[in-house]
């Protein structure tokens, strides 16, 4: 599985700004999607998370109500759809795949096989 993710921007705080995360294959509706982001001189953290079919999602506490996560299957598509942007929101934000019997989705980045590049959103104050 090969992830390409896009959307990152700048924009001003209170703002809104979706990213999204194409992959290649024909197996991606197999796989749990997230999201991470690293900030400069920070360490890579959690965002958000969605099962395979896309019932399920879970966040990390500091994005729970502002960013919602979903995917679209037959596009081979995960989405960051991120509003009431902060600028501790400000970090590179990418996207992962992973696999696990028996795990629907997961905040730990070792549960993950693939990772996209990254892509840079800055919001400003």
């Amino acid at each position: 599985v090969q992830l390409q993710a896009s959307g990152g921007g700048l924009v001003q705080a209170g703002g809104s700004l979706r990213v999204s995360c194409a992959a290649s294959g024909r197996t991606f509706n197999s796989y749990f999607m997230g999201w991470f982001r690293q900030a400069p001189g920070k360490e890579r953290e959690f965002v958000a998370a969605i099962s395979w079919g896309g019932g399920s999602t879970y966040y990390a506490d500091s994005v729970k109500g502002r960013f919602t996560i979903s995917r679209d299957n037959a596009k081979n598509t995960v989405y960051l759809q991120m509003n009431s942007l902060k600028p501790e929101d400000t970090a590179v934000y990418y996207c992962a795949a992973g696999r696990r019997s028996g795990t629907l989705y997961s905040r730990a980045p070792k549960e993950y096989d693939y990772w996209g590049q990254g892509t840079q959103v800055t919001v400003s104050s």
